[in-house]
């Protein structure tokens, strides 16, 4: 098997392992046209996944709630996602699965149940939302005009296409000249960013919102960290007035981890570099995923029949 041509990722579509450069789905796929899918990305760490079980629960969750079910079952999908990994030889990768509505059996039918619902998986060299060099600076964070879309119409828990809110609030970011965006919801309250969850510290305290937002792997962890190390944290409505008058704020998501903010719109926070809970938060994270935290080891690829 030459696995050169896996160099830049692996994927897998309906049944096939390709390079990633190959990999395509049908234009008229309702994943595509509709944005009829959900997802989920797994990060794999100097050759293990981190909490593989937990991503494929939350996946599993997703695709419940959007009546998706592909043909592969839970452990053929995890089998899926490692030999992706093993086809590319990474050590450290982004690993995402994603369950797409597919076409309708039957031509120009517009039930959602009649679509041959299908799995797509891809692996790619290790990806950060945020870049090291910010995150060594802190990210320099824009709080968007946009609101976030309502809970009630687009569930956050279900990790999902629908960006368009997020994007727009990168719009302004961007032209702003600032690294990301973070979204309130129509009533002022903080919800989450562009791939990211949120948390502010407020008097030795560590907060993350309670609506708006995925229930995000990352914020798990570092809410269990925060109860490891003593440290009060909660999950809580937050007003912008809260999150513009934050000691340290920091951004947690599989794509980087626990990622330091050192400015808020217009506001620097405490000397514009990345505040001291956020960066033991930080350092604590990937020394727990040193030492084989919630690891899973990528399986060793081995010939199809």
């Amino acid at each position: 098997m030459d696995q050169s041509s896996y160099t830049a990722g692996a994927a897998y579509v309906k049944g096939r392992y390709l390079p990633i450069a190959e990999a395509a789905i049908p234009v008229t796929d309702w994943g595509f046209t509709r944005s009829d899918a959900v997802y989920d990305v797994v990060h794999v760490f100097q050759g293990g996944f981190f909490r593989l079980s937990d991503h494929l629960d939350r996946f599993e969750r997703s695709m419940e709630s959007r009546r998706l079910r592909p043909p592969e079952d839970r452990s053929a999908i995890e089998a899926v996602l490692h030999r992706c990994v093993a086809l590319t030889g990474l050590q450290d990768a982004y690993v995402a699965m994603v369950a797409l509505r597919g076409r309708p059996r039957t031509a120009g039918s517009r039930r959602p149940a009649d679509c041959e619902n299908h799995l797509v998986a891809y692996a790619l060299p290790w990806i950060d939302v945020i870049p090291p060099d910010v995150q060594a600076r802190g990210a320099h964070l824009w709080i968007a005009s946009t609101p976030r879309v309502p809970d009630a119409s687009v569930d956050p828990t279900v990790k999902n296409y629908q960006w368009s809110d997020l994007t727009t609030g990168l719009f302004e970011a961007h032209d702003n000249g600032y690294d990301t965006a973070v979204l309130c919801d129509a009533d002022g309250f903080v919800t989450e960013g562009p791939g990211f969850n949120i948390f502010i510290v407020k008097d030795g305290r560590v907060l993350t919102p309670d609506r708006g937002s995925l229930h995000g792997i990352t914020r798990r962890s570092v809410l269990e960290l925060c109860a490891e190390m003593g440290i009060t944290a909660t999950i809580a409505p937050i007003p912008r007035a809260l999150l513009e008058d934050a000691d340290e704020v920091f951004c947690a998501t599989t794509a980087g981890g626990v990622m330091p903010v050192s400015r808020i719109g217009k506001r620097i926070v405490g000397n514009d570099r990345p505040g001291a809970l956020s960066s033991k938060l930080k350092q604590v994270y990937w020394q727990r995923h040193a030492e084989g935290w919630h690891r899973t080891q990528v399986r060793p690829l081995v010939a199809i029949p």
